[in-house]
């Protein structure tokens, strides 16, 4: 089962991360495949704009922590130390543009989020450039708190300094309506609305020439560019490997891989386990 589908209906090119059994979660190939559809699509004269999706019972609930926390697979993404910040920066950078491919791309993509869009599953969810949400699903960066840094950087393009400080200084996640209402996506619907928001928005876009859509595209990406985004997540980047070299992130994953990563994770957002000693929070010394 390919783990990227990809479907044309009309001017319409549908994108639809499939590892549903997973929720969709990253794994090595899944960016790279997301950037080859995206590709495709902009090189088809016939689609004026994508819309991404996923299948199952979320959009995207990040990297897949099997895979890469609990040490079970080929992912590297907690060396040995001590630690080649290079070879990090060479991966993780290579992910960060795969994702970024849906900001860069000529034809406008739309996203549609269920269920969760958390850890990277937001950057992708943020690199789109509009995004529908349900009412009930959830958005966040949960990894601010320990073990990643957000190499898109696309929360403080998208809400500002003060509330992309909000999100990121807890890691909290906050639902559809809370993101609309804070400025983060387009459009937050009930559930059993989003389909139809979504296809009305894509059909009302798809009305219109793409050199147009690509024109306007470009010359609002332009002015986020001038700010200097490639050097904020160059910096993101970097920061996200050593987020997970620290001693916190090496604390993480060892306890990651020790009690599971659902547990590890579940203490991490719960805020009651201290990174820095190793131990739960107000435990005797």
């Amino acid at each position: 089962m390919t783990k990227i589908l990809y479907e044309k209906t009309g001017r319409i090119a549908r994108i639809t991360l499939n590892r549903p059994e997973v929720m969709n979660a990253i794994d090595d190939e899944l960016p790279q495949l997301l950037a080859a559809a995206v590709a495709r699509a902009d090189d088809d004269p016939g689609v004026h704009l994508m819309v991404l999706s996923g299948a199952g019972d979320a959009f995207c609930a990040g990297y897949d922590l099997t895979y890469y926390a609990e040490g079970n697979g080929s992912g590297e993404v907690t060396q040995p130390m001590p630690w080649d910040p290079i070879k990090d920066y060479q991966f993780m950078w290579k992910n960060t543009q795969a994702f970024m491919s849906l900001f860069h791309a000529m034809k406008p993509v739309i996203c549609k989020v269920h269920g969760f869009a958390v850890a990277g599953g937001s950057d992708i969810a943020l690199c789109s450039d509009l995004v529908f949400m349900a009412d009930d699903a959830q958005i966040g960066y949960m990894p601010a708190r320990v073990w990643g840094c957000p190499t898109t950087a696309m929360w403080v393009y998208r809400l500002g300094p003060e509330k992309a400080k909000r999100m990121l200084f807890t890691g909290d996640k906050i639902t559809g309506k809370e993101a609309e209402d804070m400025g983060l996506i387009l459009k937050s619907v009930p559930a059993d609305r989003l389909d139809d928001a979504v296809e009305d928005m894509a059909h009302r876009m798809a009305s219109v020439p793409i050199n147009q859509l690509a024109m306007q595209k470009m010359v609002i990406n332009q002015a986020i560019e001038q700010t200097g985004m490639m050097n904020t997540q160059r910096l993101a980047t970097i920061f996200d490997g050593i987020t997970r070299h620290s001693p916190e992130g090496i604390n993480f994953k060892t306890r990651a891989e020790t009690v599971g990563w659902k547990q590890a994770v579940h203490e991490r957002d719960s805020g009651t386990y201290d990174w820095t000693w190793d131990r739960p929070i107000n435990a005797p010394k």
